[in-house]
């Protein structure tokens, strides 16, 4: 019954791998794009903590008023939305390799640190985004308010529970915490993707940012909610086989 069960993991774990991969290359992916909007983000409002506030030029392009629209928004707050996103960025480098289990077996005591890190970053960017949903006017409107809202106390139960969980030793629950609370932070990284696709067919649909920008959050955090929870119970049996005594792997 054994061998029969460890050929069954053989059999699933090929697959796994695969998926495994594929994840990691969208994580990363998400990651880097979550980063670059940081660094360019940062350098418009670097200038801005220097000289102060200054209104956008008008612009008779309509899709580049719109894109300076959005950034007057940020730039009337360069403060809050500078506590928000550069721990942002560590959150973004940070993130993935806490779940790295190469790192964590050879490395446990840095993973121990990082994690510290990482909380502290997540923390600050869990409490700054439900100010900015309070103090900062919308682009997206009540829609999209609700939704950063929302999402972000789930990201702040999360990450409470994975730390309760910890202090137990509860690893698995610690871990399962750790993945929703990851997911939702690395949903602002899809949300952009959206937003550029609900721009590049506004022409079609007619929708404009305080329509689209709503929907854009909304999708963004489902899909990643969504993505984490499938994650976790599909990896709970992997573990459960792994259990499987070695000499038993062998008759």
């Amino acid at each position: 019954m054994a061998s029969s069960l460890y050929a069954k993991s053989e059999r699933t774990m090929k697959p796994a791998r695969r998926v495994r991969r594929t994840l990691w290359s969208v994580v990363i992916l998400l990651a880097l794009i979550g980063i670059a909007v940081v660094v360019r983000r940062t350098i418009n409002l670097i200038p801005i903590l220097i000289t102060g506030y200054r209104p956008t030029a008008a612009t008779s392009n309509p899709v580049a008023a719109q894109f300076a629209a959005l950034d007057d928004v940020f730039a009337r707050y360069p403060v809050l939305t500078l506590i928000h996103i550069i721990p942002g960025a560590l959150f973004m480098v940070l993130g993935p390799l806490q779940f790295s289990a190469t790192i964590r077996a050879r490395h446990l005591q840095w993973h121990r640190w990082n994690g510290r890190i990482y909380l502290i970053c997540s923390l600050i960017i869990g409490v700054s985004a439900l100010v900015m949903s309070f103090a900062m006017p919308a682009i997206g409107g009540l829609t999209q308010a609700v939704a950063t809202t929302l999402f972000a106390l789930l990201f702040l139960v999360a990450l409470g529970k994975a730390y309760r969980h910890i202090l137990r030793r509860e690893i698995a629950l610690h871990r399962e915490w750790m993945i929703r609370a990851f997911a939702i932070g690395l949903a602002v990284a899809t949300i952009r993707p959206v937003i550029g696709l609900f721009f590049a067919t506004s022409r079609l649909s007619g929708l404009t940012p305080d329509t689209f920008f709503g929907i854009a959050f909304w999708i963004g955090f489902v899909l990643h909610l969504i993505a984490a929870e499938v994650w976790i119970r599909w990896t709970r049996p992997m573990r459960l086989v792994a259990t499987v005594p070695t000499a038993a792997r062998l008759e």
